[in-house]
């Protein structure tokens, strides 16, 4: 009896040996994946600098699917989505507003595997990258998604910026606490030395001009005026009317939104058609650029081609409250029998700036003004111990 107990154990330990091991080779099977590569390097990648004289180009992203062997997955469909870092309520970004919300969404057909682009991003922090893999020939491969992360630095040039204000706000804050911890004479029916309340009276007309001034422009933003070189401009009414262009028996439409908020993505398609026989015109070369109008600058672009029905569809936002070009080339594929020369349609999009949030305004004022209390502190508590001693000798 004794005998078939040990048995009996032996064998249970070898039938889960069997299915730790198959469960472990199971687990550890290579699977399909999305390899991401950036330019510049994931390591050099900066926020969108507003107040920059120079613009630095978008970042080009390349994204590949490739099987358990490596092997690009051909003839796919890539659907990338690109999320904002979630909100920084104590620490905010130059753009509070795109904060947690969809910076991107393209369909992309993928005939050798792998997605090119273009996109500036506008603030530090992790952005999540969501790819969604399928076939376009039925059971070609298993569909499958991931995530992605990248994470940007703040430009370091914020950071000195912010030591410069640091500093004077406190040198300010030392220098009026040196003066109030001094000795000072009062005068009959006078609460305060003149000094102290001249200086009291410059910190309560600093401080109320910062608060006028503050919610004032952000008034001003937010109003119906148009203002030079302002980014707050008066978002046009929406229309239906799509930018079309006809060339050599081809037909291009760009329709979607024609105006769009800051944080909110905008809604846009092309639709490329035969115009004698109103049949889609399938795997035809495609360019998309979206130009930022004030200064130049490229925002989004991305090469690729129509899917079977003759069109590409894709939602970006605009963070940038100012107007955006959108700018469409098709061009025939290089095995194509239908050869044309390449034709582009353009539209203006008008972007409706968003003043940052109050909560916003009022934290970065009351970080300004700790710094300039601390400051204020610290010279009172160096002038009363200096004080001391001699008030002590004196006696």
């Amino acid at each position: 009896m004794p005998k078939l107990k040990f048995s009996a154990f032996i064998s249970a330990i070898c039938l889960m040996s069997l299915m730790f091991y198959g469960v472990t080779g199971f687990s550890q099977t290579p699977r399909s994946t999305i390899r991401l590569t950036t330019d510049p390097p994931i390591s050099q990648l900066v926020p969108f600098e507003a107040e920059a004289e120079t613009y630095k180009s978008s970042a080009r992203l390349t994204l590949k699917a490739v099987d358990a062997k490596g092997q690009l997955l051909t003839n796919a469909k890539i659907r990338v989505r690109i999320l904002t870092p979630s909100k920084t309520p104590w620490f905010t970004t130059d753009f509070p507003i795109v904060e947690g919300t969809k910076l991107l969404d393209i369909d992309a057909i993928a005939p050798q595997g792998k997605v090119q682009l273009q996109q500036t991003f506008p603030i530090r922090g992790t952005y999540q990258l969501l790819v969604d893999v399928t076939p376009q020939t039925a059971n070609a491969f298993t569909p499958f998604q991931q995530t992605l992360t990248l994470s940007i630095p703040e430009n370091w040039i914020k950071y000195r910026n912010f030591a410069i204000l640091a500093v004077v706000l406190l040198i300010v804050g030392l220098v009026g606490g040196w003066i109030i911890g001094g000795p000072q004479l009062i005068q009959p029916r006078e609460i305060a030395p003149q000094r102290v309340r001249l200086l009291l009276s410059g910190a309560v007309i600093v401080a109320i001009a910062a608060l006028l001034y503050v919610n004032i422009s952000a008034e001003m933003a937010q109003s119906e005026m148009s203002m030079p070189m302002s980014h707050m401009t008066e978002p046009a009414p929406k229309s239906d009317t799509p930018a079309v262009r006809q060339v050599q028996g081809l037909e291009m439409r760009l329709t979607g939104d024609k105006s769009a908020i800051v944080g909110q993505p905008a809604r846009l398609q092309v639709n490329v058609i035969d115009s004698q026989t109103q049949q889609p015109a399938p795997n035809v070369q495609l360019k998309v650029t979206t130009t930022q109008l004030e200064n130049n600058w490229i925002a989004f672009a991305y090469e690729g081609q129509t899917d079977a029905t003759g069109q590409f569809s894709w939602q970006q936002q605009f963070f940038d409250g100012a107007p955006h070009k959108i700018e469409v080339e098709v061009s025939p594929s290089s095995d194509a029998v239908r050869k044309f020369q390449p034709f582009q349609v353009e539209q203006t999009i008008e972007v409706e700036g968003v003043a940052p949030p109050l909560q916003v305004r009022l934290t970065g004022l009351a970080y300004f003004t700790s710094l300039l209390v601390v400051g204020l502190l610290i010279g009172f508590s160096f002038r009363h111990r200096q004080r001391s001693p001699l008030q002590r000798t004196a006696g």
